[in-house]
């Protein structure tokens, strides 16, 4: 049906559509827990904010479950290669998203304040800790990992978890903070009303200014004072190739080529950035709906940038350059991605439209009438 090139891009695409969604879905849900023992300011409020997310937070965290399948069946040397160096940080991902499901659970079953404000503040931890974990991620694919390939086509990986806190993966840990924060108080402010959504209108505000500076000084990181790479060798994407083949080149400012070669690709960080205070104005408007889908546009947007920017390399070596991996060395075979193209193109239409369906059935606004009426069946 489609050529192995066409394939391996179509691929591509599908990765970073299921990071959109993730980060989308389960965005607003990790903002919410980490705005949670701040905003609400009563028992009941607090309350308020986790049945906004009550009836759909675990279904939206099942988008992180579909991008690790999907990278075990397209992408199995990234996934491989990634989970493999990463290991302390994913695990401590893990036990970060153990906690949403036991504090939203527990949380309410005693009345005794000091249970719940402990659960409070695992929730808050059960946001906080993904979004640092995988800001920290995504930072330092930017930069490149420290992992080299053998001739047999194992991964060794020399660096350790705190080297992951390099300085520019720190600013790109204060952009995810903030621009979960943004999301999750849109959809307070959506889904909440009276002295809730207006606190909730203030952090709106103050997200979008620390996501909007932290958000272009990143930019002029990467374009003056950060390595980026480029494929220097002649390389077949028809075929399957061995990726210790291929040359590659490591310089500043390199992880701007796409956009001279790719004009349109400027439009993405354009627009979150114009995006994020849209959504402030949306919001001061009334036109909360509006505000969350403009919001959620804003994070679509800096994940299409990240990875326009990287576009054909998925997993930078910064130890190794040749050991890069890219799309058109690191895929399955054509018939594997083949055979995954016909199951997604069957079942995916099926979620989003199960997705769509469970948000409109649940639409409207959660009260603290609602949850006083409804003391033992709510969070």
């Amino acid at each position: 049906m489609f050529d192995y090139e066409t394939l391996r891009i179509i691929w591509w695409a599908l990765l970073v559509f299921l990071v959109c969604g993730f980060a989308v879905m389960d965005g607003f849900d990790l903002g919410i827990g980490m705005l949670l023992p701040f905003l609400g300011k009563t028992d009941d409020e607090r309350r308020v904010m986790l049945n906004t997310i009550g009836p759909t937070w675990e279904g939206n965290q099942t988008w992180l479950i579909t991008l690790g399948g999907i990278s075990f069946g397209a992408w199995s040397l990234v996934y491989a290669t990634f989970f493999s160096g990463l290991y302390t940080g994913l695990l401590l991902l893990l036990f970060g998203l153990f906690l949403r499901p036991v504090g939203f659970d527990y949380r309410s079953k005693l009345p005794n304040p000091r249970w719940r404000s402990a659960w409070d503040w695992a929730l808050f931890a059960g946001g906080l800790v993904p979004a640092v974990v995988l800001s920290l991620a995504a930072g330092n694919l930017i930069i490149g990992l420290p992992f080299e390939i053998d001739m047999d086509l194992r991964s060794s990986y020399s660096g350790n978890f705190w080297g992951l806190f390099q300085p520019f993966a720190l600013l790109c840990v204060i952009i995810g903070i903030a621009l979960f924060c943004l999301h999750g108080s849109v959809f307070l402010h959506w889904r909440t009303e009276a002295a809730l959504a207006q606190r909730a209108r203030c952090v709106i505000v103050w997200s979008s200014l620390v996501f909007t500076v932290s958000f272009i000084v990143a930019g002029v990181w990467i374009a003056v004072g950060l390595d980026g790479y480029r494929i220097t060798s002649a390389i077949d994407t028809a075929t399957t190739t061995n990726l210790l083949s291929k040359t590659v080149s490591k310089e500043t400012g390199l992880w701007l080529d796409n956009y001279s070669t790719c004009p349109w690709l400027r439009l993405s960080p354009l627009l979150a950035i114009i995006g994020a205070w849209l959504v402030v104005f949306l919001s001061a408007k009334r036109h909360t709906g509006l505000a969350f889908l403009t919001s959620g546009l804003v994070v679509i947007c800096v994940i299409v940038t990240a990875a326009g920017s990287m576009f054909p390399f998925i997993m930078p070596s910064s130890t190794s350059p040749a050991s890069s991996l890219t799309v058109w060395d690191a895929s399955a075979s054509h018939y594997t991605l083949q055979l995954l193209f016909f199951a997604t193109v069957l079942m995916m239409p099926i979620v989003m439209a199960y997705t769509v369906w469970v948000y409109h059935v649940l639409r409207g606004k959660v009260t603290v009438e609602d949850i006083q009426k409804n003391q033992h069946i709510l969070y």
